[in-house]
């Protein structure tokens, strides 16, 4: 037996049939960060890099990233989402992002979560490039997921 979800008996490649699964609430929550110079790390804080407002502009980058996931990655279904919370917090040489994604459905929310970490992370570095082109986005990867069949899984400790 195949435990590859995507891959039929044939080898080929196919989206899951999610068709006879329940729909239950499902969350995901995905976090990244992007290290950088302290020059622009000050100039985000204080809402003053050539481009405007980035930690706003990834924000909104990051929510519509999410609602298109399932254009972006193969075999990935297109979900109506219910929601999706971007959060920033500033460290002492990054920034952190953590993306919340939900919905009522028969499939997860997990792609959606990291593509919108993915975007925000990209959007910053977009947008204070002019002040830092080092800038190193890392670390994104799953916390946690809720709902389904598998039931809740958090990373561990």
């Amino acid at each position: 037996m195949n435990d590859l979800t995507h891959i039929g008996e044939d080898g080929a490649a196919h989206m899951v049939d999610v068709g006879a699964k329940t729909a239950t609430h499902r969350v995901a929550i995905a976090s990244g960060r992007i290290t950088m110079s302290a020059k622009a790390l000050s100039a985000i804080r204080a809402g003053d890099a050539p481009k405007g407002d980035v930690l706003g502009t990834a924000r909104i980058a990051a929510i519509m990233a999410a609602k298109r996931a399932g254009e972006l990655i193969p075999l990935c279904h297109p979900l109506g989402l219910e929601a999706v919370n971007i959060d920033f917090a500033f460290e002492e040489a990054a920034i952190q992002a953590t993306a919340t994604a939900s919905l009522t459905g028969k499939t997860g929310v997990e792609m959606e979560a990291m593509v919108a970490v993915s975007t925000a992370l990209l959007t910053i570095y977009d947008m204070a490039k002019a002040i830092d082109k080092s800038m190193v986005i890392d670390a994104v990867r799953l916390i946690e997921k809720r709902g389904g069949k598998s039931g809740t899984w958090r990373v561990p400790e």
